[in-house]
């Protein structure tokens, strides 16, 4: 039996039937039992310093159907759910892992019969640890905590059973409460007609009547912490996803996005004049959704309209990530720096010469720092810059022709935590431009789309390909550097042991960029140190 109390080493299954070592990666796997749909997700895990997901497997079961009723498990339901939940364990006993974690949530919860599926998951060698309403609304606010910047927010899970809101503040759930307004039991009670006839206004009034009832006094408490919407859950990414295919929206992310009011409102009427078929067309919208995303729709319209709030911010991270990272992390489960975790998480899946790296990132800050007086960048942009340098070769992990194309696609695939949506793009930028080119924003310009992110993006990406000619032998040649500035020039006065007859030779050729950004011309001198 895989216990989800063990200590990973003791947890190691059939396929690798080695306990890992201390330097080793680890896989962990997270089971999630959820009312709307079971999923395995596997995480490649280095001790604490990185993480990332390298596989999931996911079954529709819909455990929560018919759950109304009478407040029991339906057969059906429950044979569904135990032929996912087989399929898990092969997969599990298949590919050996370190640890799993296997955990249930409102469906289970609220069962009278959840023995019924509980027995015959222990038969199987699955321990599932049934989730109360606050602890699951704790792990959504430590999987936020995680993989945001953001201090203090209402995050806000819905899954197919229930509906959890929890404050978060300084980083630290203080509380959470669980309504059983998953959209599963909202659509059964309200909007079971929408399979064949749009839902009217009538049953929007009843679904929002409800939504008043249960939610109402919690409403003045969000009021009175005007803090971020932070939301997580299927259903939610299901819209956010299909209000980006709506906008055109240039970053294929999730993670971070923020689905504001008009969008959101537009896309909630196109959802609720269609029938669940005619839904499926609708691009962004994941067909085994359909039925059930005319309630989420409704729900995180109502909730923008009652909060006074002008957006949610969506949340890749949820209920798995927070069971992982409280395994994974020593109490109180903090990454005590998001974004540089980000950044080091990234760059450990895309090994770079790390001597190399480092001489490009010191080199970078020391131009920044130094070039203030012409750019007037904060110290948010400096972290910019520091994560460009640091991440600017990533794109080697795929060839060194157009590596610095292959960098900025990975980039944007992959997203960085911490990191808002117009941050990737100008870091997207940066490392696709550090060789050659003069930067455009092209297909971001509308996420960077005043005059000032342009001549950010022209002044960053000088220091950067200026910092990476100076490091062009990849030999830490240049030792330190100054910069004299005048009126019509700047001079750049570089210290170093023996010539750096290549650097110089490749850094004069950056001119054209540095006078653009600095209305300057660029002069290089060497100096002995």
């Amino acid at each position: 039996m895989i216990e989800s109390s063990e200590p990973l080493a003791a947890a190691v299954v059939p396929g690798d039937q080695r306990a890992p070592t201390a330097d080793e990666a680890r896989r962990i796997g997270v089971i999630d039992l959820g009312s709307n749909t079971a999923r395995l997700v596997v995480f490649e895990c280095n001790g604490t310093s990185s993480y990332r997901m390298v596989d999931s497997v996911r079954e529709r079961v819909r455990l929560a159907e018919g759950l109304n009723q009478d407040g029991t498990l339906k057969p059906a339901a429950i044979s569904r759910a135990l032929a996912a939940m087989e399929l898990f364990h092969d997969f599990v006993m298949a590919v050996g892992l370190d640890g799993l974690e296997v955990i249930a949530t409102s469906a289970v919860r609220d069962a009278a019969n959840r023995e019924e599926i509980l027995g015959p998951l222990r038969e199987l060698g699955l321990e599932p640890r049934v989730l109360d309403g606050h602890l699951e609304a704790a792990y959504g606010v430590l999987a936020v905590a995680n993989t945001s910047c953001v201090d203090n927010a209402w995050v806000i899970d819905q899954g197919g059973g229930s509906l959890q809101l929890s404050l978060m503040e300084h980083r630290t759930y203080q509380h959470g409460e669980a309504f059983q307004l998953g959209t599963l039991r909202l659509t059964e009670a309200f909007l079971a007609s929408e399979h064949t006839r749009p839902v009217t206004p009538a049953q929007v009034r009843e679904v929002e009547n409800h939504l008043e009832k249960t939610l109402g006094p919690a409403l003045e408490a969000l009021r009175q912490k005007p803090y971020p919407l932070v939301c997580m859950g299927g259903t939610v990414r299901n819209l956010a996803s299909a209000a980006q295919h709506q906008q055109q929206y240039p970053l294929n992310l999730l993670h971070g996005y923020r689905l504001r009011q008009q969008p959101l409102e537009q896309l909630t009427r196109l959802v609720l004049q269609r029938t669940v078929n005619e839904r499926q067309a609708l691009p962004g919208l994941s067909t085994d959704r359909a039925d059930v995303i005319g309630a989420g729709a409704i729900t995180f319209r109502w909730l923008l309209r009652k909060s006074q709030r002008k957006e949610l911010v969506i949340s890749g991270a949820g209920v798995r990530e927070g069971a992982l990272l409280r395994r994974l992390l020593p109490a109180p489960h903090l990454i005590e720096d998001v974004r540089r975790f980000s950044i080091g998480n990234v760059a450990s899946h895309y090994p770079q010469p790390v001597v190399h790296t480092e001489n490009v990132v010191r080199l970078a800050l020391q131009l920044f720092d130094q070039l203030q007086p012409l750019h007037g960048l904060a110290a948010a942009d400096r972290l910019l810059l520091e994560a460009a340098a640091g991440l600017h070769d990533i794109g080697m992990a795929v060839s060194y022709y157009r590596h610095h194309r292959h960098g900025a696609f990975l980039l944007e695939a992959a997203g960085l935590d911490g990191f808002e949506h117009h941050e990737i793009a100008m870091l997207s930028l940066l490392v696709r431009y550090h060789r050659k080119s003069i930067p455009s924003r092209g297909a971001f310009a509308t996420l960077l789309a005043g005059e000032e992110d342009e001549r950010r993006l022209w002044s960053l990406a000088a220091c950067l390909r200026l910092a990476e000619h100076l490091e062009r032998s990849r030999t830490g040649r240049i030792g330190d550097l100054e910069f004299k500035i005048a009126d019509d020039v700047a001079t750049l006065h570089l210290k170093s042991k023996v010539p750096p007859t290549v650097e110089i030779w490749e850094a004069r050729k950056d001119a054209e960029l540095f006078e653009l950004a600095f209305e300057r011309k660029l002069e290089i001198q060497h100096r002995p140190s």
